[in-house]
């Protein structure tokens, strides 16, 4: 089975994790502070703090920006459940804004009207989620536009992006955005195993969301608020979380680093080879902005109208050929747990027409071109096949 997506460790990898394992530091040591700054440089940001998963990144970052009980956030229905999530875990309450359905990326224009008529409504949102969907950056520079109107705070939700590029900067410099946040699961771009990161330039945002990761408390005596008790003391001065990355996860994630580049570059030919091959196909490739650099996460096409209404059946087919073909994904109101919030299950018109068309096919570093010619003959043959069943 060919798989849609697959990490690629190496020696440096398990020597970089077997070195850990022979130190005194396996969870809280120098590791974790090194591939923060390794990160931070990259991405030509201030700060970056590193948590055990994207997740645990998203609800700190909301926690760090006062996140609470009568708030709304606004985000992507075409992502993860997580995106979305880590406002109710702030018991915010939650909405969405339409995507573009060629992008797979919040849509500028549905955002403006949507503001519009929240501030009309007096309903405006105090933080908004954009989804770096796939790997190419929302238009932050219109968001971040319409968000210094409103008076309101960005996360990125860049588990899809890192090493991907928006107008010559690296997707993570919190040019256009309060937070960006990274995911280092192993189908990602580059893995710590499980991992994740929120980057951000201001120093009060980073030192709240240090010290959620870790807790609440501090053993920073310049910031006790009582008398310290002798060498051993800290404090818990919030309500934290143990959201720790380890310093075995962290080594990884620095090996890992070092090879981002290279990722990045193979993930691209590969999909410009897909682009070049599946040109005589009934599949549009999305669409990436002549702004961008995508880091391809994932590679996604949008079936035509006619095969769209067998996409099941072309799904199970490839996976029978031996194609691990998935969607990415389904619109996140859709979930059970949404509709009883009170969503409905045809929530964003755009969105819906592009959960009905989007297929994602396999794409990672390690994909020879034996293996992308394979997905493409399974997926002529399987479009065939379709067709005469229609």
């Amino acid at each position: 089975m060919i798989p849609y997506g697959k990490q690629h460790i190496d020696q440096a990898d398990l020597d970089a994790v077997l070195e850990v394992l022979n130190s005194d530091f396996l969870t809280q040591g120098p590791k974790v502070p090194e591939f923060e700054k390794r990160l931070a440089d990259y991405c030509n940001v201030n700060f970056a703090v590193a948590v055990n998963s994207a997740t645990s990144a998203l609800h700190i970052a909301c926690l760090s920006l006062g996140l609470g009980s009568g708030d709304i956030v606004w985000t992507s229905p075409n992502s993860f459940v997580a995106s979305s999530n880590c406002a109710l875990y702030c018991d915010a309450q939650i909405d969405f804004v339409d995507i573009n359905p060629f992008t797979g990326n919040m849509c500028v224009e549905a955002l403006e009207k949507k503001l519009a008529t929240a501030e009309a409504n007096h309903r405006l949102p105090k933080v908004i989620i954009p989804v770096h969907f796939s790997g190419q950056s929302c238009d932050m520079k219109a968001i971040s536009a319409l968000a210094k109107r409103y008076n309101i705070k960005i996360i990125e939700d860049a588990s899809h992006a890192v090493g991907a590029e928006y107008q010559n900067d690296k997707v993570g410099s919190c040019k256009y955005s309060d937070i960006s946040i990274f995911s280092f699961h192993p189908v990602k771009i580059i893995t710590s195993a499980e991992g994740g990161a929120a980057l951000t330039k201001c120093s009060k945002l980073a030192k709240k969301m240090q010290m959620f990761r870790s807790h609440g408390v501090t053993g920073a005596t310049q910031e006790f608020s009582e008398q310290s008790h002798g060498p051993w003391y800290y404090e818990q001065q919030l309500l934290g979380f143990n959201y720790r990355m380890t310093d075995l996860h962290a080594a990884l994630g620095i090996t890992q680093l070092n090879k981002l580049d290279c990722f990045v570059n193979k993930r691209n030919l590969q999909a410009k080879r897909y682009i070049d091959k599946l040109s005589a196909l009934p599949v549009t490739p999305l669409n990436v902005n002549n702004d961008n650099y995508s880091s391809y996460h994932l590679f996604v096409v949008l079936l035509n109208e006619k095969s769209a209404r067998s996409k099941r059946f072309i799904v199970e087919k490839l996976r029978e050929e031996g194609v691990f073909a998935h969607v990415h994904y389904i619109p996140i109101y859709k979930q059970p747990y949404y509709q009883r919030l009170g969503f409905s299950q045809f929530y964003c018109e755009q969105a819906e027409e592009y959960y009905k068309r989007a297929i994602t096919l396999p794409l990672f570093p390690l994909m020879t071109e034996e293996q992308q010619d394979k997905v493409i003959a399974s997926l002529k043959k399987v479009l065939l096949m379709a067709d005469s069943i229609e």
